[in-house]
């Protein structure tokens, strides 16, 4: 690895947590070649740029939005992807068991340069490492705007929630490579087991299986919610009359019978009436920790059962 590290991030981030990852940047900034993109595309020409000048890591600096962004310029390039913390969820952070609350740690861990193979696959040719969803999930993303988020906070979501269950959802049809379909109203790809946090949504999800875990929800409006939370709550989503299917394949085709919004690691992308999911050309090489001291459950129950925490820096 280089002694100074290419390092992307958006200095127009506004959170709390965003301005103090600005201040640990600038406080160690001997050791970082800093980049700071305008947008999402802005930052994925950058990595891309990057990992064609010859980097051997690039780093992300930020939430999973960033991280995605990032991840399409490295995608089928042999640069490895670093992460720094800096969002609300980190998501992909929490999947590779990085120090996800302390800035200082995980630049710790990319200083010891260990780097992993990860599955990276792609939803209409727009590359995601954690999942995808088609419908539900993803309207509820398209119907919030960033003022009712500065408003209400997350409540904005579930407010969203509620309108778009109250619609009349649209018909898909989710092929598997093997020939398996399903009938449903909404779909969520997992490459990863965690979605949206700490929940373990995708219980069979490795993402270095080759494998896509796929959930297809047969049902909108309360069976939608009520097997939902049943779902998180047990640990098994599909378990008994659940409405909810759980498939594995290493592609799918879907087709719906309207356009449906899109989204790819929490970043709305579109709408959409076809959709194929396919693993990308080439896996996608992380810096990780090599013998992470917490696995997802572990650091899930800590959070549940509210264990304090020793003070960190950053």
């Amino acid at each position: 690895m280089a002694k100074r590290y290419p390092l992307i991030f958006n200095p127009r981030a506004r959170s709390q947590r965003a301005q103090k990852t600005l201040r640990f940047l600038m406080s160690h900034a001997q050791w970082f070649a800093l980049y700071a993109s305008r947008s999402a595309e802005d930052a994925t020409e950058l990595a891309a740029k990057l990992a064609a000048d010859g980097e051997p890591v690039v780093i992300a600096a930020g939430g999973d939005g960033t991280i995605n962004a990032v991840v399409q310029g490295l995608a089928g390039t042999t640069t490895a992807l670093g992460v720094l913390p800096a969002g609300t969820m980190n998501v992909f952070a929490r999947e590779l068991g990085l120090p996800f609350n302390s800035l200082k740690k995980s630049f710790g861990i990319l200083e010891k340069e260990y780097i992993k193979e990860v599955d990276l696959f792609e939803t209409n040719g727009h590359a995601f490492v954690q999942m995808a969803g088609i419908g539900f999930d993803a309207q509820v993303i398209e119907e919030t705007t960033w003022e009712t988020k500065k408003l209400f906070g997350p409540m904005a979501y579930l407010m969203s929630a509620m309108k778009v269950l109250g619609e009349k959802p649209p018909k898909m049809r989710i092929t598997c490579e093997d020939g398996r379909v399903e009938e449903g109203v909404c779909a969520l790809a997992g490459n990863g087991s965690l979605y949206g946090g700490q929940v373990k949504l995708f219980r069979k999800a490795d993402n270095s299986d080759d494998m896509l875990d796929m959930l297809v929800f047969t049902e909108a409006g309360f069976k939608l919610v009520r097997d939902s939370v049943k779902g998180i709550a047990t640990g098994a989503i599909d378990a008994g009359n659940s409405s909810v299917k759980y498939l594995q394949a290493r592609s799918f085709q879907i087709e719906c019978d309207r356009e449906v919004p899109m989204e790819a690691d929490g970043e709305y992308i579109g709408r959409v009436s076809h959709v194929s999911l396919l693993p990308a050309k080439r896996k996608l090489r992380v810096v990780a920790p090599q013998n992470p001291k917490d696995g997802i459950f572990a650091s899930m129950v800590k959070t549940l059962v509210k264990i304090p925490r020793r003070n960190v820096d950053a």
